[in-house]
């Protein structure tokens, strides 16, 4: 059936639910999953509690804080002070890497100081990695930067912007590094601690969720087609929404194929990213690693990039744990790729320690992040603050980390969200476009 509705708001996931949260009442929510979350849902196995990925909160506004915190019984919410390592040749080294040089045995920490003080800064980076090389040296760069970075983007690193991962890359000049050997504590990261929801990230979902109309939320119901100069949106099952606003949220690769046009399509052939093969493993007893929150592992002899243990964070008394592995935008990730990803990771965790000969995998389950970390580089980024400045003028924008194609975290998208719904319920002209500070 037809229908006419002010805001069309296409995905269920923290932007998307944010915004209808902060919108007029006239909206209308397509998901084409069977559960709102996104990639913020939690999934429930026996006696573990697993997110689709890490997804931990760092609320720097106290009005997103109030607002979960204040529908959560306090003693369901875990505050923790971060403890994330290095598992680098079989020896623990503090994160971030460039600040903890000092860890490494005495002649790989005299090369990485030598060549930190003897780097070649330059005002214009060509690339992540010239920056890299530019601001660390080369030790540092190859014995970490370098082959981490290419385990968790799956691309090569020259083909990325110098500011790929903006403020959420721990940059560190000398004066700190040096101050570092002493204080020994990481003062560069903006996520030095996190509050976590005892029953995962995708209660704090529900709340958003909650406070809307689930009859103005059709899920397992899919986008084809969007006229946007009529202002129509196809559904799959053929019905017709006319609406006033369209507010994507979905992948914006994803979202560029429901027009028609070359240069919709030019720009999504452009885009590039990664996809993330993520294993949430629960077994019978806990590991020797009972305080740390995640890891980082750079050997590439290991197929995971990033660790993270639930139960630590969770004070359970079973091993709980994420796993992460990286895959190019073109890879194929097949049943068969699973099973043997899954066999070649619980060989590596007994190869690095963190499961015996006693430990036995009670429980599992296997999430495909399609996309994962979406790639930033120059040429794209004009690109697509284009067609956001486009088709702005028809109504249409598009929100949170896949539909910007930004690197964000959930507050970001959170904040992006409310701000874009208040202007445009008021009729306010935009300055920026919410969450990149670009004109509209």
């Amino acid at each position: 059936m037809d229908r006419n509705v002010k805001y069309l708001i296409i995905g269920a996931g923290i932007s998307g639910l944010t915004f209808a949260n902060y919108a007029d009442d006239d909206y209308l929510i397509i998901e084409k999953e069977k559960e709102v979350g996104g990639y913020c849902r939690t999934i429930k196995k026996k006696d573990y509690v697993w997110d689709y990925a890490g997804h931990f909160f760092h609320f720097s506004t106290d009005e997103f804080k109030k607002k979960f915190l204040d529908s959560v019984n306090p003693e369901d919410i875990k505050y923790k002070d971060k403890n994330t390592k290095i598992i680098y040749k079989g020896e623990l080294v503090d994160y971030p890497f460039q600040t903890n040089i000092h860890q490494l045995e005495k002649e790989e920490f005299i090369d990485c100081l030598y060549d930190l003080f003897h780097k070649e800064e330059k005002e214009d980076y060509d690339s992540f990695l010239d920056m890299l090389y530019g601001k660390f040296g080369k030790s540092i760069v190859e014995k970490f930067l370098k082959p981490y970075n290419e385990k968790l983007y799956a691309v090569d690193l020259k083909t990325l912007d110098k500011d790929a991962m903006g403020r959420f890359f721990p940059y560190a000049d000398i004066p700190a590094i040096i101050d570092n050997m002493k204080a020994n504590k990481d003062s560069t990261s903006y996520n030095n601690s996190f509050l976590y929801p005892k029953d995962g990230a995708g209660s704090f979902i529900q709340i958003l969720y909650d406070a809307l109309d689930s009859s103005k939320i059709l899920m397992e119901c899919e986008v084809v087609k969007i006229d946007n100069e009529q202002k129509i949106a196809e559904l799959d099952d053929g019905s017709k929404i006319n609406y006033e606003y369209l507010i994507n949220t979905s992948p914006l690769n994803h979202f560029l194929g429901y027009f028609e046009g070359k240069k919709f399509a030019d720009l999504r052939n452009q885009l590039s990213y990664n996809k993330v093969l993520v294993f949430n493993l629960g077994f019978n007893k806990k590991s020797k690693f009972t305080e740390e929150h995640w890891m980082y592992i750079p050997d590439k002899a290991v197929n995971f990039y990033r660790i993270g243990f639930y139960d630590n964070i969770l004070d359970a008394d079973k091993l709980s744990m994420y796993i992460e592995i990286g895959y190019g935008k073109e890879d194929e990730i097949t049943e068969q790729d699973v099973e043997m990803q899954l066999a070649s990771t619980l060989e590596n965790l007994h190869k690095l320690g963190i499961i015996d000969d006693d430990t036995e995998l009670e429980e599992h389950s296997t999430i495909i992040m399609d996309p994962a970390y979406v790639h930033i580089n120059t040429e794209t980024e004009k690109m697509v603050q284009h067609f956001k400045e486009e088709e702005a003028s028809n109504g249409i924008y598009t929100i949170g980390r896949y539909g910007a194609w930004t690197y964000c975290s959930m507050e970001d998208c959170m904040i992006a969200a409310k701000e874009l719904a208040s202007a445009v319920s008021t009729h306010k002209k935009l300055l920026t476009y919410p969450g990149n500070g670009h004109s509209v």
